[in-house]
């Protein structure tokens, strides 16, 4: 059974999940299926949904309250096999991805890593899908931008340093317009009005190209350390930008923040320096 549904679960699955309401197979009767969908015993379905990729399986989750149950559960065998296909051996195997309790959530934090694609040319993303690398090029601010970007809600993200910081190091959001490149040593986020920043070296708040005061408002803080964790939030319904370090927060840095799409986003001077960023969903209160 395991060959036949290997080759062709998506295809079909995919397409049962798009005709269920025109074959009456959803209804208002308990659990809101009928027919062959509403028979299919959860672990069937299970070992079927396992061989689908995350599209097919988000429409799977919207045919009936059956299939959606069998797959609310975030750490069935379903999300561990996409995960084990879809995340890098590094990724699973390291503590990359610890704060993560869930397979689900490992998955949408790699839907949300910094992109490949919207970033400098003198840097990549290494192969774990979570780490930016800056190649060692003489007198430029090189940055990247997360894959997905937020218009409402609330988000938190960790980012840790892995190499030097250099003279600059920002951490922070950018709209789209915001650039991911410039010449010399500099503060690249923070120095437009598209982009809000934290430069982990001096402890500065960047925007539009000016000081907005030191980080956190405190005597004599302390400066970052190289793998310290610093955690982002951001309330697109308060419109403010926050940061936490050791599960300690301290405070909020940016508030009036536009209602337009801010994506997460780095900006780095060392050569051969390394950052990692990680999705964690919505903050915890509290």
């Amino acid at each position: 059974m395991s060959g036949a549904v290997g080759g062709g679960a998506s295809s079909c699955i995919g397409a049962a999940a798009a005709s269920c309401s025109s074959a009456g197979l959803i209804s208002g009767t308990v659990g809101g299926c009928v027919g062959i969908a509403g028979r299919l015993p959860p672990r069937v379905l299970e070992h079927v949904f396992s061989y689908l990729d995350l599209p097919d399986l988000m429409r799977c989750s919207l045919v009936c309250w059956h299939w959606s149950s069998v797959l609310a559960d975030e750490n069935s065998e379903v999300w561990r096999s996409l995960c084990a296909r879809s995340l890098s051996e590094e990724a699973l195997r390291s503590d990359i991805l610890c704060n993560i309790p869930t397979y689900k959530g490992k998955l949408k934090s790699l839907q949300h890593a910094l992109s490949s694609h919207d970033c400098s040319r003198n840097v990549y993303v290494k192969k774990n899908g979570f780490t930016l690398h800056r190649n060692p090029i003489a007198q430029s601010t090189d940055g990247a931008r997360g894959k997905i970007g937020f218009t409402e809600g609330r988000h938190a993200w960790e980012i840790w340093w892995e190499g030097p910081l250099g003279t600059v190091a920002v951490i922070g959001i950018a709209t789209k317009r915001a650039s991911m490149q410039c010449q010399g040593y500099v503060a690249l986020l923070g120095s437009d009005d598209q982009s809000w920043g934290w430069n982990l070296v001096d402890n500065n708040l960047l925007h539009n190209g000016e000081v907005n005061g030191n980080f956190p408002q405190c005597n004599n803080a302390p400066k970052y350390q190289i793998g310290e964790r610093i955690r982002v939030i951001l309330d697109m319904e308060d419109r403010t930008l926050s940061f936490e370090r050791g599960f300690e927060f301290l405070g909020v840095a940016f508030r009036g923040l536009p209602k337009t799409c801010l994506f997460p986003a780095v900006s780095a001077v060392y050569g051969n320096t390394e950052v990692t960023m990680v999705y964690l969903g919505k903050p915890l209160d509290g």
